[in-house]
């Protein structure tokens, strides 16, 4: 019976990771896999621990098993977070690094911001966030590429 059970946690562990989110921190990375991959870069400015708009997108779009199967095949996903509250402050190299990605791709300093990036690192769309379903949503981020 044991033996069942393991099987089991050990399945529903494997579809669970499966079709989870890789989400990115680091640009250069992200441009290689994008590159290699032949997908386009989206790209997330948020404030996880203050922006109620960035909370919202992660909990109903981002999180969405809609967004997380599209994803998996269509983007690769990189995440710059501005964490207000110093126990979730970052390591200050990627820190950095998140503010070099804003300098160059939210210079207006709009949470959340989502920008596409082709995998070169041009943009190719911008918006943020929406009061709509995951499937508009998708809709949105796939018209921004056209």
């Amino acid at each position: 019976m044991k033996k069942y059970q393991f099987l089991i946690i050990l399945l529903i562990g494997m579809t669970t990771s499966s079709f989870g989110q890789n989400w990115l921190t680091n640009f250069d990375e992200a441009k290689a896999k994008a590159t290699n991959e032949h997908k386009n870069i989206l790209l997330v400015f948020s404030g996880t621990d203050w922006c109620a708009p960035c909370i919202k997108l992660e909990k109903f779009i981002w999180q969405s098993e809609e967004f997380k199967t599209f994803s998996d095949d269509h983007f690769v996903l990189l995440r710059a977070d501005f964490p207000k509250l110093k126990k979730n402050q970052l390591p200050e190299n990627q820190q950095e690094q998140n503010n070099k990605l804003a300098e160059k791709y939210n210079e207006n300093g709009y949470f959340p911001h989502v920008v596409i990036l082709n995998n070169q690192g041009a943009i190719i769309g911008t918006t943020g966030y929406k009061n709509i379903s995951p499937k508009e949503y998708i809709d949105l981020l796939v018209s921004l590429e056209k």
